[in-house]
């Protein structure tokens, strides 16, 4: 008995042993995958400032997937990054400064800094290849945003996506014009958000105006062609009805016919 209660205790120990190794293992494991440095990266941490990852200028093509979760400030400036896809830092909840300058970028996807609302401060795009202003690669965003130095077309869409933003006013100052829809309204050169009288939907509006008075003389013609059909036809109907009532005899003629049939009998 004694044999057997000694079996079963060295038994347990061994399975508590090796539970508790475990534990302490996948405790590890998730702890160096949240805090370790992306590969090629440098990372610093200081008091009060937080994980600092810096990947500056070393020709990455696409945004590194294994950024530390406690990252605060990244930095990944003079690349090769083309494009920002949808939800890049999502797992990145205490971000508060990210550094996209001087990259290839032109194609920022929706949902691009989706989850960095609350935290990010400041995010610079300046000195990449955006072209076109899309509204909800920011959405949420409040950050202060370096947008200078990138080819811009400035448009009607571009005109009506600014009410939608909501990042630090001064930020879309950085948009300037390179290129402009129509061409001829004087926006090249200018930061888009101080022509207070640029008005880049005018086409648009002309084309409105001239499809609603297309659209409104279609309809008066329809309504004038049912008018002269409707005319027609009931003009056509009269004429039978006129006839017809001509063929039937008079009240004088129904007379004179009683009168002789009176004198017959």
């Amino acid at each position: 008995m004694p044999l057997l209660e000694s079996g079963w205790l060295l038994r347990h120990s061994v399975v508590m042993c090796l539970l508790l190794h475990s534990l302490v293992l996948m405790t590890f494991c998730f702890h160096h995958a949240a805090t370790s440095c992306s590969q090629g990266c440098y990372c610093s941490e200081s008091d009060g400032r937080g994980k600092t990852v810096r990947c500056s200028n070393l020709r990455l093509t696409e945004i590194p997937q294994d950024l530390p979760n406690d990252t605060q400030r990244i930095y990944l400036d003079f690349n090769l990054l083309t494009v920002v896809p949808s939800n890049a830092f999502w797992d990145l909840p205490m971000l508060s400064e990210l550094d996209l300058s001087n990259n290839e970028l032109a194609q920022l996807e929706p949902g691009a800094f989706r989850g960095l609302g609350p935290s990010l401060t400041f995010l610079d795009l300046s000195s990449n290849k955006l072209v076109n202003f899309n509204p909800e690669a920011f959405e949420g965003l409040r950050a202060r945003t370096n947008l200078t130095n990138n080819p811009w077309h400035c448009d009607c869409n571009l005109q009506l996506a600014m009410p939608l933003i909501d990042l630090e006013p001064l930020s879309l100052t950085g948009i300037v014009c390179e290129t402009s829809e129509p061409p001829d309204v004087g926006a090249e050169g200018v930061p888009f958000l101080l022509a207070q009288d640029l008005d880049l939907c005018v086409v648009m509006k002309k084309t409105t105006d001239v499809a609603m008075l297309v659209t409104m003389f279609g309809w008066f013609t329809m309504v004038i062609s049912y008018l002269v059909y409707y005319v027609r036809n009931n003009t056509e109907d009269a004429r039978r009805h006129l006839e017809y009532l001509k063929s039937l005899p008079t009240k004088q003629e129904q007379s004179e016919a009683s009168s002789t049939i009176s004198t017959v009998v």
